[in-house]
């Protein structure tokens, strides 16, 4: 009995191990086919990669979004130090009421003056902002230069031979070569990507709120007061209530009170436009955050780590 159980083990494992051998051929096809399908990936991958350096097919439309940021981001701010201007021009207004002789000097644009300091913090923020697509402009025509172009081929040629010789490339051919692929295509793809975030989720916001500031500009040209200041005139042959001149000193005075409440109204109506003017303010230096900085260094962030797991580098490496 146990001898026959023996044979019968030893019988069923040569069969598992004849099997297995059988089996291996197969299985180093499988995997040799994966090699190749590897390799053949890996030359198309460097070959689009090359290609695009020389052809650079996101270059021209990267510029043109860039200089339409630059173009909102000057408009912005010419419509900020318009409204700036406006609001300087009315704070410096005084109004001088004289009634019944007693001379009263008011200055109501000075309840301007917070909303005219945000006016011209926006305003340097616009500046900022237009520097920053400038740079963009800049940074796309420096990654778009030959030099770059012909760097980065040497650099794709060596790593992607080492890689087919079965030999992994070394830590400093992998770190130029992810710092070359930024520098060609980073700036192009962070441009694209951040219009394409403008397009889709800030094009209203900034819309509404460059419309709000010409409007408020508009507002306060049309509010401003322009009326030289009334004095009251008096009668020099006597005073009230007994001389002849009596009648038209009322009038006067009451031309004066209407026109110091006008004036009144004419400064409420601007604090009410520049406070609606303030929330688009506010709005508007998140679009621009948003797309100038925010929103770039994310891609940014993201393009490097892909880079990284591309060509293998750890991450915990620097």
């Amino acid at each position: 009995m146990g001898s026959g159980a023996g044979a019968t083990k030893g019988a069923e494992e040569g069969n598992y191990t004849a099997a297995a051998r059988a089996a291996r051929p197969g299985a180093r096809r499988i995997m040799g086919r994966m090699g190749i399908a590897r390799r053949l990936l890996l030359i198309v991958g460097l070959a689009v990669v090359v290609f695009g350096a020389w052809r650079a097919p996101l270059d021209e439309n990267a510029a043109e979004h860039a200089q339409a940021g630059l173009a909102r981001a000057l408009s912005s701010f010419a419509a900020a130090r318009a409204l700036n201007a406006v609001i300087s021009v009315v704070q410096g207004t005084e109004v001088a009421v004289q009634p019944i002789g007693v001379g009263v000097v008011l200055a109501p644009g000075q309840a301007l003056d917070p909303i005219n300091d945000l006016v011209e913090q926006f305003s340097t923020l616009m500046l900022t902002a237009s520097v920053a697509f400038g740079v963009q402009l800049a940074l796309i025509k420096f990654g778009g230069h030959e030099a770059v172009s012909f760097a980065l081929t040497i650099l794709a040629i060596a790593w992607g031979w080492r890689f087919l010789q079965g030999a992994s490339p070394p830590g400093w051919l992998n770190r130029l070569f992810v710092g070359a692929l930024l520098v060609r295509f980073a700036v192009p793809l962070v441009v694209l990507g951040s219009d394409a975030g403008f397009r889709l989720f800030l094009e209203k916001d900034y819309e509404a709120g460059k419309a709000s500031l010409e409007l408020s500009t508009k507002q306060f040209e049309t509010l401003s007061p322009t009326v030289p200041p009334v004095v009251a005139k008096t009668d020099p042959k006597g005073w009230w209530p007994f001389t002849t001149g009596t009648g038209k000193m009322i009038e006067d005075m009451k031309d004066e009170v209407v026109r110091a409440l006008d004036v009144r109204k004419r400064f409420e109506a601007m604090k009410d436009s520049a406070a609606q003017a303030v929330e688009h303010i506010v709005k508007l230096i998140v679009v621009f955050l948003l797309q100038t900085l925010v929103v770039p260094l994310l891609l940014l962030w993201g393009l490097l780590r892909i880079g990284r797991v591309l060509v293998g580098i750890p991450a915990r490496s620097a």
